[in-house]
């Protein structure tokens, strides 16, 4: 039968059985024009045909309460693994607390570690020595020039 005589059966919406057909729920086919067609179970002989005071076939109210059963034990076991993560959050942030405390106690002693600092000299520049006076170049160990000097710091950098 069609969807809109099955939800009529039913007693649900056509959306409903749209979802079921979807979900692979309910038998159903696809004809080739186009609509689908849905198989409905019958109802066993010994079962009355009329159903119940709500107007559903027993085996309606027996899924239904099995898949209200189901929800409530996902619902249990979803609230098991809530509890388990806010657990393991609380643990998280104890610890990010303790290594917080732990990293500020360092900090403190870091200049009790590091000792007394030397205040460093200034280097002497080409501009602030005086003319005409020839240093010797500790690489080398001779004397140079200024440009020499200047233009060698690169070999005392990579020891030539």
């Amino acid at each position: 039968m069609d969807v809109k005589d099955a939800a009529a059966i039913l007693g649900i919406s056509s959306d409903a059985i749209r979802k079921r057909v979807a979900r692979a729920t309910i038998p159903s086919r696809k004809l080739p024009d186009g609509p689908v067609q849905v198989r409905l179970d019958r109802p066993d002989d010994d079962q009355p045909r009329g159903g119940t005071e709500a107007g559903h076939a027993p085996s309606d109210e027996s899924r239904r309460d099995e898949m209200v059963e189901s929800l409530h034990e996902q619902v249990r076991y979803l609230r098991e693994i809530l509890n388990e993560e806010r657990d393991a959050r609380r643990r998280a942030d104890t610890i990010i607390a303790q290594l917080t405390q732990a990293n500020a106690f360092l900090a403190r002693r870091v200049p009790e570690l590091e000792g007394p600092q030397k205040p460093r000299e200034a280097p002497q520049t080409a501009a602030e020595a005086p003319e005409g006076v020839v240093e010797p170049d500790p690489a080398t160990g001779g004397a140079q020039d200024g440009t020499e000097r200047r233009s060698g710091w690169w070999r005392r950098f990579f020891g030539f």
